[in-house]
């Protein structure tokens, strides 16, 4: 029994060195090919130094714009630099508070487009919509801007105005919205009460999963809707553009009584299955409608995703927006950053619903006219009463026994 192991072995080394020898070559081979390549880049560099016609231009300018023409060459939207001031925005944004105007930014159909307004923002007051298509920003085509110049130009100083060219519809004309910047505070959850006092259906809005806090909110609203005797839940999903991987899983986590979360496929196609974690607060076993719409996208399709596969609940609404890339951000050496797309998520029974989005198991639409009278009337107030996919939602929950 031990002599065909050590043949087997030996074959193995003959084989491994004639691999690494070729791969040796191969490598050496490559190398000089790279070399060439980026010394194109090194040539154009030192031309610009010496023969541009404004003598004055920075490196770091040069380098930044090499390093985003690197990226846009990628045709992926979400792996983008971000300079140094761009990046320390981030890190505010990320913890709750920045200035601008409230609209979470996707690309759709190569189209810079609205994810979602966020709520109670200068956006959603002007009544930005999911799905608006932003032609121009101050005058600006957007025709081959990245997402971080488009949030650059949007962001600025709180009282100043940004105008943008909206193209709501294909039939319909263009449409200018000039909004006043203003310091937005995002809070995961918005709204939290009891719809239903004698059913004690309760029901949550939450807005984002971009907070730290994300996980920690949304379990201080479902306690405290607990201590009324929560019987059923309402979680509002709708123009959530998404956020923190980790949130989504930790707030599927409260859901779920355990299994698959998400799963990630890298570069190689490498399978990294996430699990519900351990959490503080659970609420794994009463009836959950999770609302959905063309806004809830990343984040949000985790969460609902989870949900649906695992059969915790149903899901109404419309089709989600379908952005189902994971990026991570690597900070680099003068305090810029690049956010780099390394993973695709499936949902836990594997769909892949990139650009595609995630189906209710009942989809209501909102009538047009509705959306029309909203957007018409200044005066406007949400009602619940007129919110047709809440109201299915109750009626649902109401009739389960």
């Amino acid at each position: 029994m031990s002599r065909p192991k050590k043949i087997k072995l030996s074959t193995a080394v003959i084989f491994g060195a004639v691999a690494f020898a070729l791969g040796f070559s191969i490598q050496i081979l490559t190398a000089a090919r790279s070399e060439a390549t980026w010394g194109l880049l090194y040539q154009v560099l030192g031309i610009v130094r010496t023969q541009y016609i404004e003598p004055e231009v920075k490196d770091d300018k040069l380098i930044y714009g090499s390093i985003r023409g690197m990226l846009r060459s990628l045709e992926d939207p979400y792996t983008r630099f971000v300079d140094p001031e761009g990046y320390e925005e981030m890190q505010t944004h990320l913890n709750g508070n920045f200035a601008g105007v409230g609209i979470q930014l996707g690309m759709k159909d190569e189209a810079l487009t609205v994810i979602a307004p966020i709520e109670d923002t200068p956006a959603e007051k002007a009544g930005l919509k999911s799905g608006d298509k932003i032609l121009e920003i101050n005058g600006k085509s957007t025709e081959d801007m990245s997402l971080d110049q488009a949030v650059s130009l949007i962001r600025g100083t709180k009282g100043t105005k940004v105008k943008l060219l909206i193209l709501r519809t294909v039939n319909e004309k263009p449409k200018e919205y000039v909004l006043v910047r203003d310091n937005i505070k995002i809070k995961s959850v918005s709204r939290k009460k009891m719809l239903d006092a004698e059913k004690k259906i309760g029901y949550i809005m939450l807005n984002t999963f971009e907070s730290k806090q994300t996980y920690s909110e949304m379990a201080d609203a479902l306690e405290e809707l607990d201590k009324q005797g929560l019987q059923s839940l309402i979680l509002d999903l709708r123009n959530n553009g998404g956020g923190l991987l980790d949130e989504a899983i930790a707030i599927s986590s409260i859901f779920l009584p355990g299994g698959e979360v998400v799963h990630t496929v890298d570069r190689y196609g490498n399978k990294e299955t996430f699990q519900t974690v351990s959490v503080d607060y659970q609420w794994p076993d009463k009836p959950l409608v999770v609302l959905i719409n063309g806004g809830s996208a990343s984040a949000s399709e985790i969460l609902a995703g989870a949900v649906a596969d695992n059969k915790r609940g149903a899901l109404i609404g419309t089709q989600s927006f379908g952005k189902a890339s994971v990026q991570n951000i690597r900070p680099l050496s003068d305090g810029s950053a690049i956010l780099v797309t390394v993973a695709k998520y499936l949902t836990p029974d594997g769909k892949d619903i990139n650009k595609v989005g995630i189906s209710p198991n009942y989809v209501v639409e909102i009538p047009t006219a509705s959306i029309e009278a909203a957007l018409k009337d200044p005066n406007y107030k949400y009602s619940e009463d007129k919110d047709d996919q809440l109201q299915y939602a109750l009626k649902y929950l109401r009739n389960l026994k």
